[in-house]
């Protein structure tokens, strides 16, 4: 398969790709330097967090909402005019959690589709995963079935299996042919944006570095919980008219105690939510 990079293409276009394949990559969103910068902060935040996996697992959860480099990346302007091509102008940010595999791991994500589990009342959602690091064959990047988002929601069987980065293991219960598979491939900086019902996985990281990425899921603002909860979101662009979500405030620091607060209840509810 063919792949036009988005940075050549209109919005027009790339909605019309959308559509068609269900995804659309690469997107040039930061340099090099400015990926590498990301890099550092969130290094950083876990290496202050090493002692402490409470914290350190909302760091990898919710870095938008503790990391003000983070907050910032969820209303790049590149990534706001990818995403608004296709959900429009009016965005909120439904969570932006990391997705790392160490250097030399075995783990991976099994094929599955985003929205399986969210409970969300529609799929106007687009998931926009911005590269940190290089993410190719050798270091597990995403791969994707084109066309597949038109399916919707297919039946999923949970594995829990240790080596699976997903929280239930959870996995397509239809077989998927590797062979109709279009790999991910990104450079630090670059970024990808797909449906919440593509078929999508990655492989293991047999590269010597880390594969880190942050996946930004974004949703229109007349979506809401089925369950009538209110979970915290982001206002990444434009307004929200319709009131269905708390919003979270930007945060005013690195790593505050309080913003941490928030992020224990936020993951509470969520666990409730997604059970």
């Amino acid at each position: 398969m063919n792949i036009t990079a988005a940075h050549f293409m209109s919005p027009d276009k790339i909605a019309d790709a959308y559509a068609r394949d269900g995804f659309v990559l690469p997107i040039d969103v930061l340099s090099e330097e400015k990926a590498q910068a990301l890099r550092g902060d969130v290094e950083r935040a876990e290496a202050k967090l090493a002692n402490d996996p409470d914290r350190l697992a909302l760091l990898r959860t919710y870095p938008d909402r503790l990391l003000p480099s983070f907050d910032a990346l969820i209303r790049h302007p590149k990534i706001i005019d990818a995403i608004s091509s296709v959900l429009g102008p009016d965005l909120l940010v439904y969570s932006g959690a990391l997705f790392i595999k160490p250097a030399k791991s075995d783990k991976i994500v099994s094929w599955h589709q985003d929205l399986t589990y969210w409970g969300l009342d529609d799929a106007e959602e687009v998931t926009c995963w911005v590269a940190l690091s290089p993410a190719n064959r050798e270091s597990g990047c995403m791969k994707f079935v084109p066309g597949s988002h038109k399916q919707r929601i297919v039946e999923h069987v949970d594995t829990y299996a240790d080596d699976n980065l997903l929280s239930r293991g959870q996995e397509i219960a239809v077989d998927v042919d590797e062979a109709d598979a279009v790999l991910c491939e990104l450079k630090p900086g670059q970024a990808s944006m797909h449906h919440g019902h593509l078929f999508h996985a990655s492989g293991p990281n047999t590269s010597n570095d880390r594969r880190i990425g942050v996946a930004i899921r974004y949703i229109r603002p007349s979506m809401k919980q089925e369950s009538g909860d209110r979970p915290l979101v982001a206002i990444a662009s434009g307004v929200d008219r319709y009131k269905n979500f708390d919003i979270a405030a930007t945060p005013r620091g690195s790593l505050l105690e309080q913003d941490f607060a928030i992020c224990r209840r936020e993951a509470e509810l969520r666990k409730k939510l997604f059970l």
